[in-house]
Order: structure tokens, then C-alpha cells, then sequence
């Protein structure tokens, strides 16, 4: 059975992830740093030090690499590759830097874009980081870096992987992103992006 790492997982689990992991057909091994969400391993971003090399078939991590700084992004992104075996893959999702400087550039920062399950989310809070959770005193929300599309394939491409496919979610103000271990062609990538890129 394929293996994936659910990197910063939080109190989710595979049926939060991505409809593909959501099956039987996958086996989930959760990671994050907060020992209260009771992960499988205690362990954080960037070094993944707990994790063997070559161990799992994809790595997902959603909204984890904004709260990097931006120096430790490589680095976080060379450890995913590192613990994927040869044909693995990571998908990352984040906020869209993009998107969210066309509501910026109206000036108003403060008005919520969409609710999620943790309440209403303004520009400000996908730049800086969920308001709320660090006044009280979840300073792991903070945000230190973002990015488009362009500049989180760049960063992909720079860190070891062979191959990036991304898409933007507009209404959502996210990127939603696929990255290859092994070489492959546009359209093969193109068709695992349909499969593993689906929420649940």
C-alpha cells in the first residue's frame, strides 16, 4: 500500500486531505510539531529529521510553507524530496499572493474573503497570518513568506524537483500545487494534477 506523509498535520486527517489520499487505497503517516494533535511523528519543518530518506510515495503539506521563512523554504522543500522514494511526488497548497494583491490594492485588508472552519479571513490574515490564533498564543500561525504561482514553481524546480505543475484557485485566494520527483512530461503531470489535486 502507498504511503503519504501528512506534513503539519494538525488535528486533520487523510479525509481532510485530498480525495485520492481520502481512499483505502493510501496509507497515512501524520507529522507535526504540536505533540496535542497526536501526530505519528513529532517533528517540523525544514530539516523533517525524524523521516528516513526514500520512505514515502508523496508528501502533502497544506498551508505549512507560508510560516517558513522565506531562507528555510528550501530547505524544507529539499527534505521533502529527500524522504519521497524515486517516483514520488509532494503536493503543497498556500495562499495566493496574487490574488490576494488584487483585493490589497484596493486598500482594504480587513474585510473577510471567505470563512473557513476556524472563522472569517481577511487579506490580512493570509499575509501575516490567522489573527485570532495568535492572539491566543499560536505564534506557529504566523506567516513569514508567500507565493504565486511562478515563485513556488521556481522554488520547486530550485530545491531537486524535476517537474511542477500548479493551478490557482481564485475564489478560494489559494495555490494548489504538484511536484515530481522523477522527470515526466507535461501531460503526464497534467493527469496526475487531476487525480491528486482534487480537495475533499
Amino acid at each position: 500500500m502507498p504511503r503519504f506523509l501528512h506534513v503539519g498535520c494538525g488535528p486533520k486527517r487523510k479525509d481532510q486531505t485530498v480525495k485520492a489520499f481520502a481512499s483505502s487505497e493510501w496509507e497515512e503517516v501524520t507529522l507535526d510539531i504540536d505533540k496535542s494533535v497526536k501526530p505519528n511523528l513529532v517533528d517540523k519543518l525544514p530539516e523533517l529529521s525524524q523521516v528516513e530518506s526514500n520512505s514515502f510515495d508523496a508528501v502533502y503539506s497544506a498551508h505549512n510553507i507560508e510560516h517558513l521563512y522565506p531562507h528555510e523554504v528550501p530547505l524544507a522543500l529539499k527534505a521533502m524530496h529527500r524522504v519521497l522514494k524515486p517516483d514520488g511526488f509532494v503536493i503543497l497548497t498556500c495562499p495566493d499572493l496574487q490574488t490576494i494583491g488584487e483585493r490589497l490594492a484596493s486598500g482594504d485588508i480587513e474585510t473577510p474573503l471567505y470563512t473557513s472552519s476556524s472563522g472569517p479571513i481577511s487579506p490580512i490574515d493570509m499575509m501575516y497570518g490567522f489573527r485570532p490564533s495568535m492572539k491566543r498564543g499560536n505564534l506557529y500561525m504566523a506567516h513569514h513568506t508567500g507565493f504565486t504561482i511562478k515563485s513556488l514553481g521556481k522554488a520547486c524546480v530550485g530545491s531537486g524537483f524535476s517537474k511542477f505543475f500548479g493551478l490557482r484557485r481564485p475564489k478560494r485566494y489559494d495555490l494548489w500545487a504538484l511536484a515530481t520527483k522523477a522527470q515526466m512530461s507535461d501531460e503526464k503531470i497534467q493527469e496526475l494534477g487531476k487525480i491528486y489535486l482534487t480537495p475533499v
